[in-house]
């Protein structure tokens, strides 16, 4: 099975969660310690289990995300 890294844009992530809610592997989750500029807690890869299925970059509204396939 492919295996992936997910690569967020702090800065530009909103926080909304869709990312969390589609990942397979539960790889995503919204941070607890972390607030951007614009005030949002962004998501953060939590383990290293991504599969690069890329739902997670796909979802997002602000194209926060790249997933990288190795």
């Amino acid at each position: 099975m492919a295996k992936g890294k997910v690569t967020i844009n702090e800065d530009i992530c909103k926080g909304c969660g869709l990312c969390v809610s589609v990942c397979p592997k539960q790889v995503l989750e919204l941070s607890k310690t972390k607030i951007n500029a614009s005030g949002y807690n962004p998501a953060e890869a939590v383990n290293d289990e991504c599969i690069a299925c890329t739902s997670c970059a796909k979802m997002c509204p602000d194209c926060a995300i790249t997933v990288e396939r190795f």
